[in-house]
């Protein structure tokens, strides 16, 4: 990496995002064809695929040091093993969602994930919130409650996958492992029950994966590859370009999958629905106004900070 200018590195970290965030946002595109597969069956292939992805992955550039660290280290462990619980609900319920038609909805929960991931901080992690951004999260209550109107029920697609998602960030950053790494011990974790389902599946002939052809079989061992492709440039992206323009670009999958649902599987958005997205994307935009703000402020005072320092008295021994 450091042999290239450093323009060049953010360009090609851009090049990365937007094709981590691309392939996230067109992933509704690839669940319905493993149909007849169902969402329970689908999830178990993605388990085990996704496994058996980042395994060679790991021989390739033989990268094992952390599994031996990880495993000697229980509270560790454990908190991988709840990234696991909370990422498998969301996988479940976002494959469901998008198989029986809920493409928007879904959407809908990853627009309000920055919302979640901030309330959790305030009730979970005792931050303190500034003004806009209380602002954010009253707005996105209001949404939450037109969408409830919208759907004559809460929006509980959206909710899961926001809650379950913001909560495995969450434990992701007590974890503190690599992209690649980290999916492999969530998988490794998820490996032994996925692959019995499977069996299970099969023993009773229900399995899809050994009846619907050779064509069929290859889709779904492919789920590997679209859960963790997009993975492998998220981190290429994530050294190289600012957490501010990761910010920005994570609203490419949502968007995606918004366009998507209305325009290719052609669902329903009545005028109340309408109003709830309204008031969701004000309160990201109160969110990402109120974050570019604060960066050029810091990034002010840092400025301003450096001319003191440089005409300040030099307290190191040597140089005196």
């Amino acid at each position: 990496m450091s042999g290239k200018p450093k323009g060049e590195q953010h360009h090609i970290g851009l090049l990365n995002g937007f094709a981590a965030y691309g392939m996230w946002g067109l992933v509704p595109l690839f669940w319905p064809l493993l149909k007849p597969a169902g969402a329970a069956e689908i999830l178990a292939h993605r388990m085990v695929w996704s496994l058996a992805f980042v395994a060679v992955a790991l021989l390739v550039i033989r990268r094992w040091a952390w599994a031996g660290e990880l495993l000697r280290q229980p509270r560790k462990l454990g908190l991988v093993t709840i990234a696991a619980g909370f990422i498998t609900v969301n996988w479940g319920v976002y494959i469901w969602a998008v198989n029986s038609g809920h493409v928007v909805e879904a959407s809908l929960g990853y627009f309000i994930n920055p919302l979640v991931t901030i309330a959790m901080g305030v009730l979970l992690l005792k931050e303190r919130l500034r003004p806009a951004q209380w602002a954010a999260v009253g707005v996105g209550l209001a949404a939450v409650l037109v969408l409830a109107v919208g759907y004559g029920r809460p929006p509980w697609i959206s909710l899961t996958l926001a809650f379950s998602f913001a909560t495995y960030g969450l434990v992701k950053k007590k974890v503190n492992l690599g992209g690649i790494e980290s999916l492999a011990a969530e998988t490794a974790i998820q490996f032994l029950p996925a692959l019995g389902y499977l069996l299970w599946l099969g023993a009773h002939g229900e399995a899809t994966f050994t009846q619907e052809g050779a064509g069929h079989a290859t889709l779904l061992a492919s789920t590997g590859i679209v859960t963790a492709l997009p993975l492998v440039c998220f981190g290429a992206a994530a050294i190289r370009v600012p957490l501010s323009t990761l910010g920005l670009l994570q609203y490419l999958a949502p968007v995606f999958q918004f366009l998507l649902g209305i325009l290719y599987f052609h669902e329903s958005m009545p005028l109340e629905r309408w109003a709830g997205f309204a008031l969701v994307w004000l309160a990201l935009a109160l969110l990402t106004t109120d974050a570019w703000r604060t960066a050029r402020r810091n990034r002010a005072a840092a400025a301003a900070l450096l001319p003191e320092r440089a005409g300040a008295p030099s307290t190191d021994p040597v140089e005196a």
